[in-house]
Protein backbone atom coordinates (compact mmCIF):
# COMPACT_ATOMS: atom_id res chain seq x y z
CA UNK A 1 0.00 0.00 0.00
CA UNK A 2 1.26 3.24 -0.70
CA UNK A 3 -1.20 5.72 0.93
CA UNK A 4 0.57 8.16 3.83
CA UNK A 5 3.81 7.93 2.15
CA UNK A 6 5.80 10.92 0.29
CA UNK A 7 5.48 10.27 -3.17
CA UNK A 8 2.05 8.60 -3.22
CA UNK A 9 0.15 9.53 -6.17
CA UNK A 10 3.37 10.46 -8.08
CA UNK A 11 4.71 8.45 -11.18
CA UNK A 12 8.53 7.66 -11.56
CA UNK A 13 10.23 7.19 -14.92
CA UNK A 14 13.56 5.45 -14.20
CA UNK A 15 15.93 4.49 -17.03
CA UNK A 16 18.78 1.98 -16.68
CA UNK A 17 16.83 0.80 -14.16
CA UNK A 18 17.45 -3.38 -14.57
CA UNK A 19 20.14 -3.41 -11.91
CA UNK A 20 22.79 -1.68 -10.39
CA UNK A 21 21.81 1.94 -8.89
CA UNK A 22 18.83 1.97 -11.61
CA UNK A 23 17.20 -0.79 -9.51
CA UNK A 24 17.83 0.93 -6.23
CA UNK A 25 16.87 4.29 -7.21
CA UNK A 26 13.91 2.39 -8.66
CA UNK A 27 12.92 0.46 -5.75
CA UNK A 28 13.85 3.08 -3.31
CA UNK A 29 10.53 5.49 -5.04
CA UNK A 30 8.29 2.28 -4.69
CA UNK A 31 9.07 2.08 -1.40
CA UNK A 32 8.13 5.89 -0.57
CA UNK A 33 4.86 5.89 -2.44
CA UNK A 34 5.42 6.42 -6.57
CA UNK A 35 4.28 4.06 -9.35
CA UNK A 36 7.55 3.13 -11.05
CA UNK A 37 8.20 3.03 -14.72
CA UNK A 38 11.12 0.51 -14.94
CA UNK A 39 13.27 1.47 -18.23
CA UNK A 40 16.09 -1.23 -19.75
CA UNK A 41 17.79 -1.06 -22.75
CA UNK A 42 17.88 -4.54 -23.75
CA UNK A 43 17.38 -6.72 -20.87
CA UNK A 44 13.79 -7.79 -20.20
CA UNK A 45 14.95 -10.12 -17.66
CA UNK A 46 16.16 -8.03 -15.85
CA UNK A 47 13.22 -5.34 -15.89
CA UNK A 48 10.33 -7.61 -14.95
CA UNK A 49 12.12 -8.86 -12.15
CA UNK A 50 12.48 -5.09 -10.48
CA UNK A 51 8.49 -4.59 -11.46
CA UNK A 52 7.98 -7.81 -9.59
CA UNK A 53 9.88 -6.46 -6.51
CA UNK A 54 8.18 -3.56 -6.56
CA UNK A 55 4.44 -4.93 -6.98
CA UNK A 56 5.64 -7.57 -4.30
CA UNK A 57 6.09 -5.17 -2.25
CA UNK A 58 2.64 -3.20 -2.92
CA UNK A 59 3.69 -0.50 -5.16
CA UNK A 60 2.62 -0.44 -8.84
CA UNK A 61 5.11 -0.98 -11.87
CA UNK A 62 6.04 -0.98 -15.38
CA UNK A 63 8.52 -2.38 -17.75
CA UNK A 64 9.79 -0.34 -20.66
CA UNK A 65 12.33 -1.66 -23.02
CA UNK A 66 14.06 0.30 -25.28
CA UNK A 67 17.56 2.83 -25.87
CA UNK A 68 17.11 6.18 -24.64
CA UNK A 69 19.50 7.04 -26.74
CA UNK A 70 16.79 6.98 -29.54
CA UNK A 71 14.02 9.54 -29.91
CA UNK A 72 11.20 7.54 -30.43
CA UNK A 73 12.10 4.90 -27.64
CA UNK A 74 12.19 7.99 -25.54
CA UNK A 75 8.77 9.30 -26.39
CA UNK A 76 7.74 5.46 -26.25
CA UNK A 77 8.60 5.90 -22.56
CA UNK A 78 6.89 8.47 -21.83
CA UNK A 79 3.25 7.49 -23.36
CA UNK A 80 4.05 4.11 -21.46
CA UNK A 81 4.01 6.36 -18.30
CA UNK A 82 1.66 8.36 -19.18
CA UNK A 83 -0.80 5.34 -20.54
CA UNK A 84 -0.33 3.23 -17.35
CA UNK A 85 -0.18 5.50 -14.83
CA UNK A 86 -1.88 8.96 -16.55
CA UNK A 87 1.28 11.09 -15.19
CA UNK A 88 4.83 11.69 -14.99
CA UNK A 89 5.86 13.52 -11.48
CA UNK A 90 9.89 12.37 -11.91
CA UNK A 91 12.47 11.52 -14.30
CA UNK A 92 15.55 9.73 -13.20
CA UNK A 93 18.03 10.13 -16.24
CA UNK A 94 20.23 6.88 -14.85
CA UNK A 95 21.04 5.10 -18.34
CA UNK A 96 24.67 5.35 -19.51
CA UNK A 97 27.20 3.41 -21.23
CA UNK A 98 30.60 2.75 -19.06
CA UNK A 99 33.70 1.93 -21.69
CA UNK A 100 37.29 2.32 -21.51
CA UNK A 101 39.36 2.96 -24.80
CA UNK A 102 42.47 5.18 -25.01
CA UNK A 103 41.64 8.20 -27.20
CA UNK A 104 44.38 7.49 -29.81
CA UNK A 105 42.11 3.96 -30.18
CA UNK A 106 38.71 6.04 -30.06
CA UNK A 107 36.52 6.33 -33.21
CA UNK A 108 34.13 8.54 -33.68
CA UNK A 109 31.53 5.48 -33.29
CA UNK A 110 32.85 4.43 -30.07
CA UNK A 111 32.39 8.06 -28.72
CA UNK A 112 29.12 8.94 -30.01
CA UNK A 113 27.87 5.30 -28.49
CA UNK A 114 28.49 6.91 -25.45
CA UNK A 115 27.08 10.15 -26.25
CA UNK A 116 23.78 9.32 -27.70
CA UNK A 117 23.00 6.84 -24.33
CA UNK A 118 24.36 9.15 -21.79
CA UNK A 119 23.68 12.46 -22.47
CA UNK A 120 21.57 12.47 -25.97
CA UNK A 121 19.28 9.90 -24.07
CA UNK A 122 18.84 12.61 -20.79
CA UNK A 123 18.16 15.06 -23.37
CA UNK A 124 15.56 12.86 -25.31
CA UNK A 125 14.00 11.85 -21.63
CA UNK A 126 13.58 15.17 -20.62
CA UNK A 127 11.88 16.53 -23.98
CA UNK A 128 9.21 13.48 -24.08
CA UNK A 129 8.53 13.94 -20.53
CA UNK A 130 8.17 17.80 -20.41
CA UNK A 131 5.03 18.62 -21.23
CA UNK A 132 4.04 15.44 -18.34
CA UNK A 133 6.35 17.44 -15.73
CA UNK A 134 5.13 20.81 -16.48
CA UNK A 135 1.84 19.45 -15.59
CA UNK A 136 2.65 17.77 -12.75
CA UNK A 137 3.21 21.28 -10.93
CA UNK A 138 5.69 19.79 -8.68
CA UNK A 139 8.56 17.99 -11.32
CA UNK A 140 11.63 16.81 -10.45
CA UNK A 141 14.29 15.75 -12.77
CA UNK A 142 17.38 14.16 -12.02
CA UNK A 143 20.32 13.41 -14.18
CA UNK A 144 23.30 10.71 -12.61
CA UNK A 145 26.70 12.00 -13.01
CA UNK A 146 29.84 10.31 -12.27
CA UNK A 147 32.95 10.93 -10.38
CA UNK A 148 35.53 10.44 -12.98
CA UNK A 149 34.60 13.32 -14.51
CA UNK A 150 35.58 15.40 -12.02
CA UNK A 151 38.62 13.45 -10.43
CA UNK A 152 39.82 12.56 -13.84
CA UNK A 153 40.69 9.16 -15.58
CA UNK A 154 42.58 7.16 -17.87
CA UNK A 155 40.90 5.65 -21.09
CA UNK A 156 37.08 7.36 -20.51
CA UNK A 157 37.42 10.83 -22.40
CA UNK A 158 33.65 9.58 -23.82
CA UNK A 159 32.35 9.17 -20.79
CA UNK A 160 34.11 11.74 -18.58
CA UNK A 161 32.48 14.12 -21.03
CA UNK A 162 29.07 12.50 -20.89
CA UNK A 163 28.75 12.65 -17.32
CA UNK A 164 30.77 16.16 -16.84
CA UNK A 165 28.20 17.88 -19.32
CA UNK A 166 25.32 16.28 -17.56
CA UNK A 167 26.51 18.98 -14.64
CA UNK A 168 25.86 21.59 -17.10
CA UNK A 169 22.24 20.24 -18.18
CA UNK A 170 21.08 20.22 -15.15
CA UNK A 171 22.06 23.64 -14.23
CA UNK A 172 20.55 24.82 -17.29
CA UNK A 173 17.27 22.91 -16.63
CA UNK A 174 17.03 24.07 -13.39
CA UNK A 175 17.32 27.71 -14.76
CA UNK A 176 14.66 26.98 -17.58
CA UNK A 177 12.49 25.19 -15.36
CA UNK A 178 11.66 26.77 -12.16
CA UNK A 179 9.42 28.89 -13.58
CA UNK A 180 7.35 25.42 -14.28
CA UNK A 181 8.28 24.25 -10.59
CA UNK A 182 10.28 21.66 -11.91
CA UNK A 183 13.74 21.12 -10.14
CA UNK A 184 16.96 19.43 -11.67
CA UNK A 185 19.80 17.97 -10.07
CA UNK A 186 22.59 16.09 -10.78
CA UNK A 187 23.68 13.43 -8.14
CA UNK A 188 27.35 12.23 -9.16
CA UNK A 189 28.23 8.31 -7.38
CA UNK A 190 31.63 7.35 -6.44
CA UNK A 191 33.33 3.99 -6.44
CA UNK A 192 30.06 1.63 -6.40
CA UNK A 193 30.17 -1.90 -6.05
CA UNK A 194 27.75 -2.82 -8.83
CA UNK A 195 27.38 -6.30 -10.66
CA UNK A 196 28.87 -6.18 -14.50
CA UNK A 197 28.49 -8.01 -17.29
CA UNK A 198 31.90 -9.83 -18.32
CA UNK A 199 31.61 -7.23 -21.57
CA UNK A 200 31.51 -4.61 -19.62
CA UNK A 201 34.56 -4.81 -16.63
CA UNK A 202 34.65 -2.83 -13.82
CA UNK A 203 36.63 0.29 -14.87
CA UNK A 204 40.44 -0.35 -13.91
CA UNK A 205 40.58 2.88 -11.52
CA UNK A 206 38.05 1.42 -8.88
CA UNK A 207 41.27 -1.26 -8.23
CA UNK A 208 43.33 2.01 -7.33
CA UNK A 209 40.57 4.33 -5.82
CA UNK A 210 39.98 4.78 -2.00
CA UNK A 211 38.11 6.38 0.12
CA UNK A 212 38.06 8.74 3.15
CA UNK A 213 35.25 6.36 4.95
CA UNK A 214 36.95 2.91 3.42
CA UNK A 215 34.41 1.50 2.23
CA UNK A 216 32.50 1.13 -1.27
CA UNK A 217 29.39 3.10 -1.99
CA UNK A 218 26.16 1.26 -2.01
CA UNK A 219 23.66 1.07 -4.73
CA UNK A 220 21.31 2.32 -2.08
CA UNK A 221 23.28 4.99 -0.61
CA UNK A 222 22.87 6.67 -4.18
CA UNK A 223 19.24 6.07 -4.03
CA UNK A 224 18.78 7.35 -0.74
CA UNK A 225 19.71 10.94 -2.36
CA UNK A 226 17.72 10.56 -5.02
CA UNK A 227 14.95 9.74 -2.69
CA UNK A 228 14.97 13.08 -0.99
CA UNK A 229 15.77 15.06 -4.22
CA UNK A 230 12.52 13.53 -5.16
CA UNK A 231 10.82 13.90 -2.38
CA UNK A 232 8.92 16.40 -0.48
CA UNK A 233 12.26 17.78 1.42
CA UNK A 234 13.99 17.91 -1.74
CA UNK A 235 11.99 21.18 -3.32
CA UNK A 236 14.20 23.67 -2.53
CA UNK A 237 17.01 21.95 -4.23
CA UNK A 238 17.90 22.92 -7.56
CA UNK A 239 20.50 23.34 -9.99
CA UNK A 240 23.61 21.39 -7.38
CA UNK A 241 25.63 18.58 -8.46
CA UNK A 242 25.62 17.08 -5.24
CA UNK A 243 28.54 13.82 -4.48
CA UNK A 244 27.89 10.69 -3.39
CA UNK A 245 31.29 8.88 -3.02
CA UNK A 246 32.45 8.60 0.94
CA UNK A 247 34.93 10.96 0.35
CA UNK A 248 36.67 9.54 -2.73
CA UNK A 249 36.36 13.11 -4.24
CA UNK A 250 35.87 16.58 -2.12
CA UNK A 251 34.43 18.86 -4.43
Amino acid sequence: MTEGKPLAGKVAIVTGAGRNIGRAIALALAADGAAVVVNARSNKTEADSVVAEIEAAGAKAAAHIGDVGNPESARGLAALALERFGRIDILVNNAALRREKPIGEMSYADWREVMDVTLDGAFHCVTACLPALERSGDGRIVNMGGMSAHLGAKNRAHVMTAKVALVGFSRALAHDLAADKITANCVVPGAVDTSRPETSPSPARHLTHHTLTGERVRPEDVAAVVRLLCGPNGRSITGQAIHVNGGGFLG
